[in-house]
């Protein structure tokens, strides 16, 4: 991830912050459940594309999945942001354990 992406997180997690009256205990957790319901729509997308509903049909495309891929991705941000002052350096030291772990 660029530097700049975690600045704009770090922007929406400060319009968050400003549009949120729950204690700070509350958003960190509602922050992070956001993930799950992210996910279910990830897995509804794909039932989509793929018209596994007889009642929906071909409701979505694979775009559709892409985007709301994304949008997980960006809530795991926004809650890791929350989490920690500095979310870029923990996410950087994560991935840099998991690929040494996995390709060395």
């Amino acid at each position: 991830m660029e530097a700049a992406s975690w600045d704009t997180v770090g922007e929406l997690v400060k319009w968050l912050d400003r549009n949120d009256a729950n204690s700070q205990e509350t958003v960190r957790l509602l922050r992070i459940l956001k993930i799950q319901e992210e996910a279910g729509e990830v897995a509804e997308a794909v039932h989509g594309a793929m018209g596994s509903n007889p009642r929906k049909g071909a409701s979505h495309t694979w775009a559709d999945v892409e985007s709301e891929l994304c949008d997980v991705i960006l809530t795991a941000m926004v809650a890791l942001a929350t989490l920690t002052p500095d979310a870029e350096k923990a996410f950087r030291r994560h991935l840099a354990h998991v690929a040494d772990r996995s390709l060395n």
